[in-house]
């Protein structure tokens, strides 16, 4: 008789757990987010991935009803910050503002980084940012062929700023330079922390030009504090109609140069998660507020599918590392 209520014990236990498993199973997967999510910025605060973030987190806080911490963890060229996200838990509550330099330049570069370019869960493509070349307002160089000109004729004397070796803001300008058939010095690297330091220095006169993203740049422009010289769209930017296209500047090859966003998490990040954010990138992709933000900082929309954005990603590691074995960067 004992044995028997044992028994029956025993599969009342195993089926009130299996039940219990089966019914809190989606019940958890419906309650995300019940807490704040992180998203990491790789770089300093006040450039364009920052103000990126910051776009997107105020679109997705009111579609998930949750608050969206933006937390600027730069360093190593955005390689600190994405080492992080990669590292951390795949609950969906810690993700990467991924940038082409830190996901596509960085492991095209650099064999021993700690991440390859798809050691994360790609969640989906958010904003292109054009690269545009500026120099002050008081400099000699009113057109992209005046600087390209004085460049050839006096290597080694102009210099630029950038965010450091192999960053995008480097390989536009060494790209130009291998098209005018130069060596690297004929004009020399200077290196700053970000985007947004990069353009202080063409503000302060510290550098004589910089080739980067044009959301660090375009509130500069617009001001009259900085001369832009060419765009690497294929078309021109309606945000700065009357600056021509590389192509239309005679150096289509700098077409290959241009900036992106995108929304990364941790490896393995349930599909759940992944599904409920590729919903709040649909919103926001409709979201007026977005739309402008872009427009202020010079992104071009563009949201992608998880499986797409993966597809890009991989063109763009390709990209540079093409261009980084051709350019001698390593």
């Amino acid at each position: 008789m004992k044995s028997k209520l044992l028994l029956a014990a025993r599969k009342f236990f195993t089926a009130t757990t299996s039940v219990t498993f089966i019914v809190s199973t989606p019940v958890l997967a419906q309650s995300y987010p019940n807490k704040p999510i992180t998203i990491v910025v790789p770089y300093n605060a006040g450039g364009d991935a920052d103000q990126s973030a910051r776009n997107l987190a105020t679109v997705a806080q009111n579609s998930l009803k949750q608050s969206i911490i933006v937390m600027n963890k730069g360093g190593a060229s955005g390689a600190i910050g994405s080492q992080f996200v990669k590292d951390a838990a795949p609950d969906g509550y810690t993700l990467l503002l991924a940038r082409v330099g830190s996901q596509a330049v960085l492991p095209a570069m650099k064999n021993d980084l700690g991440y390859k370019w798809n050691d994360f869960t790609f969640i989906g493509l958010l904003e292109l940012n054009p690269v545009v070349c500026v120099v002050h307002p008081d400099s000699p160089y009113k057109t992209f062929d005046e600087l390209t000109k004085a460049i050839v004729s006096q290597p080694g004397k102009l210099n630029y700023s950038s965010s450091g070796p192999g960053t995008i803001l480097n390989f536009g300008p060494q790209l130009m330079l291998q098209t005018l058939k130069l060596k690297p010095d004929a004009a020399i690297n200077i290196s700053y922390k970000g985007g947004s330091e990069a353009v202080l220095a063409v503000l302060s006169r510290e550098v004589d030009f910089s080739c980067g993203n044009l959301t660090s740049a375009l509130t500069q422009i617009n001001a009259g504090k900085l001369r832009a010289l060419v765009v690497t769209t294929p078309e021109r930017v309606k945000e700065i109609p009357n600056v021509p296209t590389a192509k239309e500047a005679g150096m289509s090859s700098l077409e290959t140069i241009i900036g992106w966003s995108a929304l990364y998490g941790p490896p393995k990040m349930a599909s759940d998660i992944v599904a409920k954010w590729t919903e709040v990138l649909a919103l926001a992709e409709k979201d007026a507020g977005w739309q402008a933000g872009n427009v202020r900082y010079g992104g071009i929309p563009r949201i992608l599918s998880p499986a797409d954005t993966e597809k890009f990603a991989a063109s763009q590691y390709a990209s540079y590392s093409r261009l980084s074995n051709q350019l001698g960067i390593k």
